[in-house]
């Protein structure tokens, strides 16, 4: 069964906090405790989120949600971010897609390119291109991990470190004003890095979300990105990005142009 609209907002919110009361989720969405407490225990039940006194908290800190289980997670915004990154990307690129579900719907956005030169660890990402036997794909070696359909590790980095990309196309667990760009698990952080160094443009691709999730494993600084696809994004948040080099695209750009 899949989430409805408040339940996949309770999702991403609840990766943002320590605790998330069950009296801010009825502030927020105007419905009764009953109704918040519905949500809880299908998110529960699905072993999204855990159960705590007066509210709900973050399965784990450590490891990030399963691929199947962010998929659904914030999708328009994905689609969107995804559109306007296809638009940047020209014909005839080498492109490297990592880790995450934002690039999974990146490849789908890349599908009607020509002469595209594919790399990847991203299973997904590698069996979308199934049906266009004209664009090469490239997949990296490594160690799987099932639960994110990926492959990492020393064998998955020195497949990397043979090529040069022309664009690099890397997701992320989280963002931190301080910190830059995080995620859960030193194999992703490895990974992103290695992507970052071997393009000539590095596109980070994050929904709004990203900011404050409580990932571990840093990746980078902003500054090592040249730019940041996004949904919404506050103008703070948007001040430190420029001030460190990276350039923007979010909804209101968009909107802006229109």
């Amino acid at each position: 069964m899949s989430l409805n609209e408040r339940q996949s907002h309770i999702l991403n919110w609840v990766q943002q906090c320590d605790l998330l009361l069950v009296e801010e989720m009825v502030e927020r969405f105007g419905v009764s405790s009953q109704t918040i407490r519905k949500d809880i225990n299908q998110l529960a039940e699905r072993h999204l989120v855990r159960r705590q006194h007066g509210g709900i908290a973050p399965v784990s800190t450590a490891e990030n949600l399963s691929f199947a289980n962010r998929q659904s997670l914030n999708s328009e915004a994905k689609q969107s971010i995804a559109e306007r990154v296809a638009k940047t990307i020209p014909n005839g690129a080498s492109v490297f897609l990592g880790i995450g579900t934002t690039v999974e719907f990146v490849a789908k956005a890349l599908l009607s390119h020509q002469a595209l030169q594919i790399f990847t660890n991203n299973l997904m990402v590698a069996t979308l291109f199934a049906d266009r036997p004209d664009i090469p794909v490239r997949l990296t070696a490594g160690r799987m991990r099932h639960r994110h359909c990926d492959l990492v590790g020393s064998d998955a980095l020195e497949s990397m470190r043979k090529y040069v990309f022309d664009y690099g196309v890397l997701g992320c667990g989280g963002l931190h004003e301080a910190f830059g760009i995080l995620d859960f698990d030193p194999d992703e952080a490895n990974l992103s890095r290695v992507l970052i160094e071997q393009s000539r443009h590095a596109l980070l691709v994050a929904d709004q979300y990203k900011w404050g999730r409580k990932a571990s494993a840093r990746v980078a600084s902003f500054d090592r990105v040249e730019c940041l696809f996004t949904d919404e994004i506050s103008t703070e948040q948007r001040q430190l990005l420029v001030r460190q080099g990276v350039v923007v695209q979010g909804t209101q750009d968009v909107n802006d142009g229109a």
